[in-house]
């Protein structure tokens, strides 16, 4: 982007012209020649030159030259330069772990639309999707858990990677029962050793620890001890739900959930409990979770200015050596040396 450093060297243009009429004029000189008067003057002024008008184009050429000069010598003052700018952003963030359910039970469908039959895991995956999508400058991980839990994603900067392997869960994949406690756990382990104040587990699950080879409340004590917040999130609705069966049809099931332990976990780790029971209430607890847990940003601007003073300066100086040497030259020709 090109623009002048010091614009207001521009007020300085029209000073030598203002010079020129408030500056006392020298007195003209009388000529004390005699005049002869000849009959024929005008064959005599096709003969010879009119001194006069050679002498007006020297003075206007001077004068032009000079005009130049000092125009290029102001906007070499006012430092023409091409500034380059970029922004550097540096985020103070966090380190969230996402724990999310995909026991069997998290097929039921009670999520379903009168057109499309939906199941809590696949809501889960949207609203996560756009969470994760939200959060950047924040170093994210992905735990998988259902019988058995799973690290599928270290904490990384890589938001890409980690929708990837959240759209490629399926339920039941990491076994039909819940292990809460043993997420819970596996959460601490790769939370601890980040920076204090920045350590967040956002744990998702629709049922009750049934499977956990740790207690879920001893994990959230562990959770506590090295400073983790636990935001709990319960999903689905109560009573029976429409769960899909081995026939490739639906019956109706009910999926208990213990929201007392869930609450209990938020607790005593500092967070809080969510329940969500349609999609909306989902994003919106989502949502309510990254103000909670918002990153900082600071931006810096830095410009990369390259000058370009030094053209006009040297087009200054090139025109006024130009009217050194025609001055020269006049004065050569008019005096012979």
């Amino acid at each position: 982007m090109f623009h002048f450093h010091s614009p207001w060297f521009l007020l300085l243009l029209p000073l030598p012209f203002i010079l020129r009429f408030l500056l006392p004029t020298l007195p003209k000189e009388k000529d004390k020649t005699a005049e002869i008067h000849f009959p024929a003057v005008d064959r005599l002024k096709n003969i010879f030159p009119n001194p006069l008008a050679a002498k007006k184009r020297s003075n206007f050429t001077f004068f032009g030259l000079l005009s130049l000069s000092w125009i290029l010598l102001i906007m070499a003052l006012m430092q023409p330069e091409n500034v380059d700018q970029f922004k550097q952003t540096k985020n103070k963030g966090y380190d969230l772990m996402l724990a999310v359910d995909i026991s069997g039970s998290m097929q039921a469908l009670d999520f379903s639309t009168p057109a499309k039959a939906v199941s809590r895991l696949d809501v889960t995956k949207e609203v996560i999707s756009n969470f994760i999508k939200g959060r950047q400058g924040d170093r994210l991980g992905l735990i998988l858990f259902g019988q058995n839990a799973y690290l599928n994603v270290p904490l990384t900067l890589d938001t890409a990677s980690v929708c990837s392997m959240l759209n490629d869960a399926t339920p039941g994949m990491a076994g039909l029962a819940t292990a809460i406690g043993d997420a819970i756990g596996l959460g601490v382990r790769t939370l601890r050793e980040r920076p204090t104040g920045s350590r967040v587990l956002i744990l998702l699950t629709d049922g009750e620890d049934n499977a956990s080879s740790i207690p879920p409340l001893k994990a959230a004590k562990l959770a506590k001890q090295y400073g983790i917040r636990i935001y709990t999130i319960g999903i689905g609705k109560k009573g029976l739900v429409p769960f899909p069966n081995q026939l490739g049809g639906y019956g109706m099931a009910e999926v208990p959930m213990d929201e007392e332990l869930l609450k209990e976990i938020a607790k005593e780790t500092g967070g809080k409990y969510f329940s969500a029971t349609n999609p909306k209430m989902l994003s919106y607890i989502y949502a309510k979770i990254g103000e909670l847990e918002k990153s900082e940003a600071n931006e810096t601007l830095f410009l990369i200015r390259e000058p370009l003073y030094q053209y006009p300066l040297s087009l200054s100086l090139l025109v006024l050596l130009l009217l050194t040497l025609i001055q020269l030259l006049n004065r050569r020709e008019r005096y012979g040396f």
